[in-house]
């Protein structure tokens, strides 16, 4: 059965037998008959039906539900017993928001060079995907917000705490101020990250407090897009501190401090909550302390 839930839960997560099955490496008509022999088993319809996937009936959530504790819980347990004869191993994903892309480093960097039989993935996502995908057992954690947006049964430890700074090519004259209030950005030719991120809508909220027009001719998913944009100089963008000292360092850049905000956010690390955690996962949460403990002796 456990292979018929993983395909009930890729479904699920993709809402289309197609992509469903590319995920799960099989045919289609193999994802459709395994779905049907789940229903057979269960005695339930889990999908409508029409020409395409419809959504999930009322008892296919409530299975859902079960199949990602069901999933999970065997995941777990074949990763400790793996780990007991093998040493801890195996294959880790993280997704990551665009902002924390920059120190995710000093989390995996350490945590690999303890753990030599771990691979890891790390994926650039929104908070909202990282949510889900946690949720559909896409990615095992991911580093994110954790005092903005409701985060729901998940364990959570805080890294670093965010703080903003005005990106600009050295030719503009605010390359010349040693700080910023957020409302001298007014007039400022700002290039963001787009809406669906977390940090877009914080520095939204910043920008309307200080009554500054919130209008970038310029949006992306991607940090390194608007830094490219910030290099022509003719682009300004609001960064964090790790973004700024990864890219600020080049002479024709400069980061300024803006004061006087309330934006300031709490990035951790967040994982499924279950008890045990799966040998990874629990030394992956250490690793974070860890790196929590030296930011703050270093602040």
């Amino acid at each position: 059965m456990l292979d018929r839930l993983e395909m009930f839960i890729a479904l699920a997560a993709e809402r289309h037998f197609g992509r469903a099955a590319e995920k799960c490496g099989i045919s289609q008509p193999s994802l459709s008959a395994g779905i049907k022999q789940l229903e057979g088993e269960l005695g339930v319809q889990l999908v409508w039906r029409g020409s395409r996937f419809e959504g999930l009936t009322p008892e296919g959530a409530r299975v859902l539900d079960w199949a990602h504790r069901i999933v999970g819980d065997t995941r777990s347990l074949k990763q400790e017993m793996r780990a007991a004869r093998h040493g801890l191993s195996g294959n880790l994903r993280l997704g990551v928001v665009p902002t924390a892309l920059p120190m995710v480093a000093d989390l995996t960097g350490p945590f690999i060079a303890r753990h030599p039989g771990v691979q890891i993935e790390i994926l650039s996502r929104s908070s909202v995907e990282i949510l889900q995908q946690i949720d559909n057992l896409q990615v095992d954690a991911g580093i994110s917000y954790l005092d903005n947006e409701p985060l729901g049964r998940l364990v959570t430890e805080p890294l670093y705490t965010e703080r903003y700074l005005l990106l600009t090519a050295k030719s503009r004259p605010c390359a010349q101020k040693t700080e910023l209030a957020w409302a001298d950005l007014a007039g400022l030719p700002l290039c963001l990250l787009t809406e669906d991120m977390q940090n877009r809508r914080i520095i939204n909220h910043e920008l309307a407090r200080a009554g500054v027009p919130i209008a970038p001719r310029i949006e992306s998913n991607s940090m390194i897009a608007l830094v490219a944009h910030v290099l022509t100089g003719d682009w300004v963008s609001i960064v964090n501190a790790d973004t700024a000292a990864l890219f600020a360092a080049r002479p024709e850049l400069a980061a300024i401090p803006l004061r006087e905000g309330q934006g300031a956010k709490q990035v951790g690390l967040i994982a499924p909550w279950r008890e045990p955690h799966t040998p990874v996962l629990a030394a992956l949460l250490a690793q974070a302390r860890r790196l929590s403990k030296a930011r703050k002796e270093l602040a």
